[in-house]
């Protein structure tokens, strides 16, 4: 990651920084070499790793710094040094909507970076109303339904075929994993 940041503007809040975060999409597993070939151009660039630690085979075990976001990193430009970074080894793309990239907001950046660093954050797969998901703890353990939000709560619609009937489970998102489409539970 390069440190060194130029301020060439102030707001009202101090320093402001012309450049942009953008995500960038890369190579399936080229998160750590697209970073290294980024510091190396003097681009600033920001892959969030968590540590997990995993149990080997033989039973080892290790710490791994994995990516936060797979095939994903943040590079730090000025709109117009768009294309120094899609020379960038392993890069596909930069997210955004065709010719326009879509910039990733300085206070998510931010965020990521201080949770990090206190080691707070975890990847968590992407779940949004109507996902099929699993409840995995509580009385409704094992469970299966879709995920919907009502009057800003998460619920889990779960269906007895049998009689074709369908309860509604309030849930917290963290209490939910989502399932494969050809998983089936007995009741659902």
């Amino acid at each position: 990651m390069n440190s060194s940041i130029g301020y060439c503007d102030y707001g009202p809040s101090g320093p402001v920084n012309p450049n942009n975060w953008f995500a960038v999409f890369t190579v399936p597993r080229h998160e750590k070499r697209v970073e290294e070939h980024c510091h190396v151009r003097d681009l600033e660039s920001f892959l969030p790793l968590y540590q997990v630690e995993r149990r080997w085979k033989d039973g080892s075990k290790k710490v791994l710094q994995l990516p936060l976001f797979a095939s994903y990193i943040f590079v730090r430009i000025p709109q117009g040094r768009r294309i120094s970074v899609l020379e960038v080894p392993g890069v596909i793309s930069i997210v955004g909507g065709g010719r326009e990239s879509l910039p990733v907001s300085e206070s998510y950046i931010h965020f990521l970076q201080e949770g990090l660093r206190q080691g707070k954050i975890e990847p968590h797969p992407y779940l949004t109303a109507g996902t099929r998901v699993r409840i995995r703890s509580g009385m409704m353990a094992g469970m299966e339904g879709v995920l919907v939000r009502t009057k800003g709560k998460y619920r889990v619609v779960v269906a007895l075929e049998m009689i074709m009937k369908s309860v509604m489970v309030e849930v917290e998102v963290e209490e939910v994993e989502a399932v494969r489409e050809a998983s089936h539970s007995y009741f659902c």
